[in-house]
């Protein structure tokens, strides 16, 4: 049961929001407690923006939760983080399934260990069907390298006889990222204050919202989110024209 008044709903809901979730150390830190500490708590922050998500009627949510740079952390932290991903993803397959939210996860697959590609794969598999929310995780993740791929499939499509230049547009680009079968997102979320996207869907954002918001990650609940959809609906979004006559 959606716990917000109809009169508090927003005007509009974005149709795709993505979240650089950001802040789980120093949350952590700022409490004299281990990382690690700071990236469970983070964990909770992606079950309860999930519901939140669900409830206001949001069809896609995408979260940063590892990026292609994260690699070069500790190795402790980097198992730690790896662990953690493993119990999420154990933990809430059958409940995502339950709740008719699709699972989708983007990134570069090859640096990730054979049993958390197994998990992967059976999430997808048993949430595929699913036609509610769709969450998306960026799981060793760089736009940079996703359009890079992008070209080389266009490249090999093209060498093969399959694909002719003058077909090459935006559109026709867009359709070899990881996210082909998703809209670029309306609203996109960066918490801890921080404000860049480091590296997070550059080529998807093109006309995204941009929102940085003085919260770190573990602390992100749903009154968090409807500020942030508060503030997507008091901008005017005119993608290059004019707003009048």
């Amino acid at each position: 049961m959606l716990d917000v008044l109809p009169q508090q709903l927003p005007n509009v809901i974005p149709t795709h929001i993505a979240i650089i979730m950001d802040g789980n150390g120093r949350w952590a830190k700022a409490r004299g407690l281990p990382r690690i500490a700071g990236h469970r708590q983070g964990a909770e922050a992606v079950r309860r923006s999930v519901e939140s998500c669900r409830e206001l009627g949001v069809s896609y949510l995408t979260l940063f939760a590892f990026s292609s740079e994260n690699w070069k952390r500790p190795a402790s932290e980097v198992d730690d983080l790896m662990g953690l991903l493993r119990l999420y993803l154990r933990r809430e397959i059958a409940e995502l399934a339950k709740n008719d939210v699709r699972l989708k996860i983007i990134g570069d697959r090859s640096k990730l260990s054979d049993d958390i590609c197994a998990l992967i794969q059976e999430g997808e598999s048993r949430t595929k069907l699913n036609a509610g929310l769709t969450l998306t995780i960026a799981i060793s993740y760089g736009a940079q390298a996703e359009i890079v791929n992008a070209a080389r499939l266009i490249a090999a499509a093209h060498k093969r006889g399959d694909l002719d230049l003058d077909e090459i547009d935006e559109g026709m680009f867009s359709r070899f990222l990881y996210t082909e079968s998703m809209p670029d997102p309306d609203l996109l979320i960066r918490t801890s204050g921080e404000q860049r996207l480091s590296n997070f869907m550059l080529w998807q954002s093109a006309y995204a919202e941009l929102l940085f918001m003085d919260v770190y990650w573990p602390d992100f609940d749903k009154q968090s989110l409807m500020k942030a959809i508060d503030t997507f609906n008091a901008r005017d979004r005119r993608f290059g024209a004019t707003s009048g006559p």
